[in-house]
């Protein structure tokens, strides 16, 4: 949510801030800006609502603005209306800071009430402008500089945020600082950058450093200094980003989303080839010991959106190959619940970002309560990846469209592999199902591939379907896991109404929605439940369904009951959940492009909610 891009150098600011911008619009906004300085000179602050080419053609795609330091950002509304006036930058009343803001201010009206008794008049409904009045009011009352201006305001704000500030009395320097919003620096030869996250800044460099929760830092030519809330500096080592700038870009793809459906077989064979060695699964890098597997007595896997859908797939994949009871939590409501955990148990925190606000705060609580973590994660020196105990990295690379395709699939990957190596440990699986096992995770990239092969058909359906009004995805046992992602999937990218059901709850309420045409997706790969959902499925054909069924190659007899069926390869069906959401995933790309919309950047959403 929103995006910040800052640069300090020899070179002009705006067309860097604008590029850098470009690169975080998958994370969602609605209005954009910049503020540049030109040595001694004022700042120049331009911003525009709506697309990002708005404000690029308004300042003449950055000529038009001269100076060599500036901040940019791209505007998720909160606090008031998309509009210019609501825009970031913002700037205090006599032009002293200039600031712009990721995240929520949670006493912002309480710090405002408190600027307007100092004299501070205010011009937007913003919550930013407060904090960049309250950075003034505490620089001209100490006089101590940015540091403690900053510490100060830090100390007085409640809620989340990502700050990157000018002061107008320091022309060469940034200064950031940062709580519970994602935040990286980096830093190349006479240059430096700071950015929410690195795409915008790796085309000018690889090394980046992670600036801490309430920690402060300062930017100037190719130099950076952090420091604490006591002002006293801290010292870090950069990070080298390994990926390359091409992954970040759309390759000949019309959009993000399909080119990283296409990546996933990739993904997943890099994701297992980092733990399975010679056969064997290894998890030292990982950070769990034989005997911390064997200690095990409860599972807490802790999730938003997707990431919980591979969670409950998770869920019925360790229970039956380890034995050991888990329990999939909502992180939005394991948080606020007062869990009761099992001392002995294990909270394994699921997070692309690994800054996703609600995951955070129950791996805090996880920890506080003296749980063992570990984390789920794709970004390397993310909140969730430090703070966990231990970290198991999923390598799906860079995913910059808002619906997430190749994370989910590495995710699920992870819990395959848990479930795998928990099982063994424990003794509940034999060495040739070890063995098995693994070499059938290691088919399913192939597997993938060939789904990908014949995606024309899945094209030609969902066209026939762009226009649905209600979709319903229906399954059983993991199946019912693979719906709920399917049924995410259409309605974020496609705006369609869908619900995902088990199907056995059909008749327990929902089957009175079904009507002439309705659609009903059934998803069919477990064997000892397809009979079951075979004639859950049937039940809303007789009340007028349109039925599509998803099933495994050889189930040919199911096109007597569907009027459109899509098939997958076999593979073990623990597994089955990381073929069959793929044709979901391409049937909600589809219905999308059909109906003309933005697929990478779905209204009202955004890649990384990193506020409550």
């Amino acid at each position: 949510m929103c995006g910040i891009v800052g640069f300090s150098g020899k070179r002009q600011a705006a067309p860097v801030l604008l590029d850098g911008l470009e690169k975080l619009e998958y994370r969602g906004y609605d209005s954009a800006g910049i503020a540049v300085r030109d040595g001694d000179k004022e700042v120049e602050v331009v911003k525009a609502k709506g697309r990002l080419q708005v404000l690029k053609e308004k300042t003449d795609f950055g000529n038009a603005v001269k100076g060599a330091i500036g901040i940019g950002h791209t505007r998720w509304a909160t606090h008031g209306e998309p509009s210019e006036i609501n825009a970031h930058p913002h700037v205090s009343d006599d032009g002293n800071v200039t600031a712009v803001h990721n995240g929520i201010i949670e006493n912002y009206q309480e710090l405002k009430d408190k600027l307007i008794r100092k004299g501070y008049t205010f011009y937007s409904q913003t919550d930013t402008e407060v904090v960049t009045k309250l950075l003034d009011y505490y620089y001209k009352k100490y006089g101590m500089g940015p540091v403690d201006a900053i510490a100060k305001t830090m100390v007085r704000v409640r809620g989340s945020y990502a700050l990157a500030i000018m002061f107008k009395d320091y022309p060469g320097e940034i200064w950031a600082a940062r709580k519970d919003s994602p935040m990286i620096i980096g830093v190349a030869e006479g240059e430096s950058y700071v950015a929410s996250d690195v795409p915008a800044i790796l085309k000018y460099t690889r090394n980046v450093y992670y600036i801490g929760d309430l920690e402060m830092a300062k930017l100037s030519c190719g130099e950076v200094t952090f420091y604490n809330l006591d002002g006293d500096e801290v010292t870090k080592e950069p990070t080298e980003i390994t990926w390359d700038a091409e992954s970040a870009e759309k390759g000949g793809y019309e959009h993000f989303m399909m080119k990283e459906i296409h990546e996933q077989p990739k993904a997943i064979a890099d994701t297992i080839n980092s733990v399975v060695k010679d056969g064997v699964i290894d998890l030292s890098n990982v950070g769990l010991s034989d005997e911390d597997i064997k200690s095990i007595s409860q599972i807490y896997i802790v999730a938003c959106g997707s990431a919980y859908h591979t969670g409950v797939a998770s869920q019925y994949v360790i229970e039956d190959l380890a034995k050991i009871p888990v329990r999939v939590e909502l992180a939005s409501e394991f948080r606020y619940r007062k869990p009761l955990l099992d001392k002995n148990g294990l909270v394994i925190v699921v997070s692309q970002s690994g800054e996703t606000a609600d995951s955070k705060a129950a791996l805090n609580l996880a920890k506080e309560m003296g749980i063992k973590t570990l984390g789920i994660v794709n970004v390397v020196g993310s909140f969730i990846a430090r703070e966990a105990d231990s970290c198991f990295y999923t390598l799906a690379g860079p995913e910059i469209a808002v619906a997430t395709t190749k994370a989910y699939s590495c995710q699920l990957i992870a819990g395959y592999l848990l479930a795998i190596q928990f099982a063994k440990i424990r003794g509940t699986i034999t060495d040739e199902q070890y063995s098995f096992y693994i070499s059938e995770l290691k088919s399913i990239p192939d597997k993938i591939t060939k789904i990908l092969e014949d995606k024309e058909r899945l094209q030609w359906f969902a066209s026939k379907y762009a226009n649905a009004k209600d979709v319903f995805f229906i399954g059983r046992g993991i199946d019912y896991a693979v719906s709920m992602e399917g049924s995410l999937k259409l309605k974020e990218i496609s705006y369609i109404h869908s619900e995902a059901y088990a199907a056995g709850e059909l008749k327990h309420g929902t089957i009175s929605l079904i009507e002439d045409g309705t659609l009903v997706i059934g998803i069919l790969t477990q064997s000892e439940l397809y009979e079951k959902t075979v004639s859950n499925m049937v039940e809303c054909k007789s009340r007028g369904a349109y039925l599509c069924g998803l099933t495994f190659y050889g189930k040919y007899e199911i096109e007597d009951s569907c009027n459109f069926v899509t098939y997958v390869p076999r593979v073990d069906e623990h597994f089955a959940a990381s073929l069959a959401v793929v044709p979901l995933q391409l049937i909600g790309y589809y219905v999308s492009v059909a109906r003309g919309l933005d697929v990478d950047k779905p209204r009202n959403l955004a890649k990384s909610v990193t506020v409550e």
